[in-house]
């Protein structure tokens, strides 16, 4: 007699058995598995979505569906201004192949009050950029709120905290990035049209490329510093309860120094992915925190592509990203990935 045994796995972490003996199959049952046993893995939703392969565009979770706006193209090529949106990450649809906004390459951009918001940003060739106000409640029909009182600018850091719009630092000046046209200022606002200075001088060196994020009652600043002419690229962390005073979480945390990377929240902790520095080249990993200065590096068997200045997004239960500029020579595309953790599992792999 032949008896010959499988295990496997459904979606939802059920634990099944076969036993096949001399022909027949008997299924004996299953056993929820457990968060820490699940394999953590990337999924690769589309290789080439319907929307043209770009990266610094503006990015959405609204309204049950994923949004990509704009972005940048190559330098001598106009930004592109299309809003396309998915309720999948698979199929895409244009929602407006031209939308007012010129300013669409390397933008604020928020979900606040139900409505999608683009701050500032800038217009190719160049860099022209822009201190404009837009908002939309559906991504078609954009309203001009006017112009801000902070001064125009690309590439800052921006987060909803506290009931209100933030952004903070970010340059004037694409290619130039010095004293004179980096920014460490904050401001916020309840509507999109009055804000308010936080601080004009924050306790955080003015940078660009960074990131900011909201978290645990605070608002976060990390990483990012200068592009032009010299690369300065930094790893630190800073949090604020309230936007003014800043505390110095850590000088270097344990992910390189970098700009261009994304920064999300997930399962209660916050997540840096991917990015590029003058000395690596583009990142391809993934770490996770949930005090800003002990980090934990995701490992999975599979990851996408090394990349800097793409989408990431956290939607239906998952972390998301969309397109970018990657591998070794920059190459962008539209590719879409995505990737679920249960609750529990990062308890049990040394989150912290």
């Amino acid at each position: 007699m032949e008896i010959q045994t499988w295990t496997f796995m459904n979606k939802t972490h059920c634990k099944a058995c076969l036993v096949i003996i001399t022909g027949w199959i008997l299924f004996t049952g299953c056993t929820n598995q457990q968060p820490d046993q699940v394999e953590i893995d990337w999924i690769q939703v589309t290789e080439q979505a319907e929307w043209q392969p770009r990266d610094s565009a503006a990015e959405y979770a609204h309204d049950g569906k994923l949004w990509i706006l704009g972005g940048w193209f190559t330098p001598q090529d106009s930004n592109p201004r299309d809003i396309w949106s998915s309720t999948d990450g698979s199929s895409w649809e244009m929602v407006s192949e031209k939308v007012p906004m010129e300013y669409t390459d390397l933008p604020g951009s928020l979900v606040f009050q139900n409505r999608l918001w683009l701050l500032g940003g800038r217009k190719l060739p160049g860099t022209d950029v822009t201190n404009e106000v837009w908002s939309s409640p559906d991504g078609q029909s954009w309203i001009l709120e006017g112009h801000a009182s902070w001064s125009p600018r690309l590439a800052p850091g921006f987060a909803v905290f506290r009931d209100k719009m933030w952004i903070l630092g970010g340059t004037e000046d694409f290619y130039q990035n010095n004293e004179g046209t980096l920014f460490n200022d904050v401001w916020s606002s309840r509507d999109g049209k009055e804000w308010n200075l936080e601080t004009g001088n924050a306790s955080w060196p003015a940078r660009t490329h960074g990131q900011a994020i909201a978290f645990d009652g605070k608002l976060w600043v990390m990483g990012g510093g200068q592009r032009a002419p010299d690369v300065v690229a930094r790893n630190d962390v800073w949090s604020s309860e309230d936007g003014v005073h800043w505390t110095l979480v850590t000088e270097s945390a344990d992910w390189d120094p970098r700009l261009w990377f994304s920064l999300v929240v997930y399962r209660d902790h916050m997540w840096v992915l991917g990015g590029w520095s003058d000395v690596q080249g583009n990142f391809g990993d993934v770490w996770y925190s949930k005090d800003g200065r002990n980090w934990t590096e995701l490992e999975t068997e599979t990851i996408w592509t090394p990349r800097h200045e793409h989408s990431s997004y956290v939607f239906d239960d998952k972390i998301w990203v969309a397109g970018g500029a990657a591998g070794t020579d920059n190459i962008l595309d539209s590719e879409v990935w995505q990737l679920s953790i249960p609750e529990g599992w990062l308890e049990n792999h040394g989150g912290r």
